[in-house]
């Protein structure tokens, strides 16, 4: 049982379903979904629609989305919802550059957004309510307005440099050159009126017609080599999900090109320490040695499957583990090294369990806040900048390259037992998200903490040659971790975010956990 007398939120408590989202007018859209007989996928794109409206600095319908879903909670199905390069890109632009990688805000990185496509590939395979029905919410929001929240108001005014570089994004986001603050209220009506007509058209209505036409002349006007055809084409893969054992527990993750491969790699070193009597400070130390280890093997090997084959099974073998777990030294942090990758950004994650115990776990990103900034104003559509994990060297896996999807960081999981799911669960904050995985589950299950205490333990990540801590990791575990040879930053917000939904078959209740570090909550009834 957790202190009442910290400052802190108890688990979310429910028999009939659960929602739990970063955005409290999200979670509401889902719950009421649930409430008027929708399944767990009408409830979840109803979530992440409204949330692509009331929460544009961290996502978007102008994005990727990645899904696992588990029918009445049996084995994880897998949907990459990524999107691919235009097919005449100039993949030699920045070579000669020298560049590690490609510039953050320029067109190339605006891959064909592939959430729609997802989205509406879900809700004909396993929803269960018109896309009208589903979208409702998301319009009426659009339409009518919104209040601006806490987090969104903060990430608005952090992020807005973006949005001023090009004039159709600052009109329509910085009215009066200004962020919106907290209980403004803003309404976005072009948005609106392209969600209705994919409710009507389905991916038709974004990918032909008046949207994609919109979209492409808008990144045709600043040198980009999208055609109708890249639209057209795009398409979301059901793909088989990768899984490690964890001490009695499956946990589930997309396969490359996201980098939930990294994940595992993570947990499956940390199972070879006692997690739970470590101190907080060599339970910090191991979580960076392990992630300095995955991250080099993600950086160096993963990418999108169709151009170079990702040895799962290797990287996840006893014998690598092993290798990597031998090379850490207790005593001391590994050598600085700058992973060949960008810097670590946002997104939403969601999950949603209904009556029939149908487990979704979805996450939606335009990568960094408000994308490429790149704004298609008669459509309403902020277009991502996911391509920026692209090397900008010919020859790497991961290079810029013709209909090519890039290197993803957004992961969805799902935690299984005996066949079952019994939670699913993901952790935002971009590069972030793979440790982010790993440590919660390593507190839910070796720590042996509750979901809610588990997303709001402190936090911490190694990268670029730093160790990220959060301001509430005590001073003498700072102090014992410099000794170490760690170099800190010390955040002043929280990293990522986390949602999850565990669910007890033995007595029927779901427990939904929703972290502080965003606005919102976990929701049942």
């Amino acid at each position: 049982m957790r202190d009442f007398m910290a400052v802190a939120r108890s688990v979310a408590v429910a028999e009939h379903g659960m929602a739990a989202t970063s955005h409290p007018l999200a979670t509401l859209a889902a719950v009421e979904m649930l409430k008027s007989g929708g399944n767990a996928i009408d409830a979840a794109l109803a979530a992440v629609a409204v949330q692509c409206v009331a929460d544009p600095a961290m996502t978007g319908i102008g994005g990727d989305c990645f899904a696992l879903y588990s029918p009445k909670g049996g084995a994880p199905i897998a949907l990459n919802g990524s999107g691919r390069t235009p097919a005449k890109i100039d993949s030699e632009k920045y070579a000669a550059s020298g560049a590690r990688d490609i510039p953050e805000t320029c067109v190339e990185t605006v891959t064909v957004p592939g959430a729609i496509d997802a989205w509406c590939k879900l809700s004909k395979d396993h929803g269960s309510k018109p896309l009208a029905d589903v979208f409702a919410a998301a319009i009426d929001a659009a339409e009518n307005g919104f209040l601006i929240t806490p987090r969104v108001s903060a990430d608005w005014a952090k992020w807005r440099r973006k949005l001023e570089l090009h004039p159709d994004a600052t009109a329509q986001y910085l009215p009066g050159g200004h962020a919106p603050a907290v209980g403004d209220k803003r309404v976005q009506p072009a948005l609106a009126a392209t969600l209705r007509r994919v409710a009507r058209e389905g991916r038709n209505g974004f990918y032909q017609g008046q949207v994609a036409d919109d979209i492409i002349t808008t990144l045709r006007a600043i040198g980009g080599a999208h055609e109708a055809d890249d639209f057209n084409e795009q398409r979301s893969d059901y793909v088989t999900p990768i899984s490690a054992n964890h001490h009695g527990y499956d946990v589930a993750e997309c396969p490359p090109n996201g980098q939930g491969l990294a994940a595992l790699m993570i947990l499956r070193v940390l199972a070879g320490y006692d997690m739970a009597n470590l101190s907080e400070a060599d339970r910090i130390h191991v979580l960076a040695e392990a992630t300095k280890a995955a991250y080099r093997t993600r950086d160096a090997y993963f990418c999108d499957p169709a151009y170079g084959q990702v040895d799962v099974e290797r990287f996840l073998s006893d014998k690598f583990i092993g290798d990597l777990r031998a090379k850490i030294d207790m005593k001391q942090a590994s050598p600085e090294e700058h992973w060949d990758s960008v810097i670590h950004k946002d997104t939403v994650y969601l999950t949603v369990v209904d009556r029939d115990l149908n487990a979704v776990s979805l996450i939606n990103s335009l990568f960094g806040p408000f994308g490429s900034g790149i704004y298609a104003k008669k459509s309403g559509v902020l277009l991502h900048h996911r391509g920026w994990s692209f090397r900008a060297k010919p020859g790497h896996v991961n290079s810029l390259g013709p209909r090519k999807r890039p290197m993803h960081t957004i992961i969805p999981g799902m935690l299984m037992k005996d066949g079952r799911a019994v939670m699913p669960f993901g952790v935002m904050g971009g590069h972030y998200q793979a440790t982010g995985h790993a440590q919660f589950i390593s507190d839910v299950i070796d720590r042996k903490m509750d979901i809610q205490a588990a997303a709001e333990a402190p936090r911490s990540f190694a990268t670029n040659n730093l160790l990220q801590l959060e301001k509430t990791i005590p001073e003498a575990v700072r102090n014992d971790l410099a000794a170490r040879g760690h170099t800190l930053q010390m955040m002043d917000t929280g990293i990522g975010g986390c949602q999850a939904i565990q669910i007890d078959y033995q007595r029927g209740v779901l427990l939904g956990a929703s972290d502080h570090r965003k606005d919102g909550l976990a929701l049942g009834f």
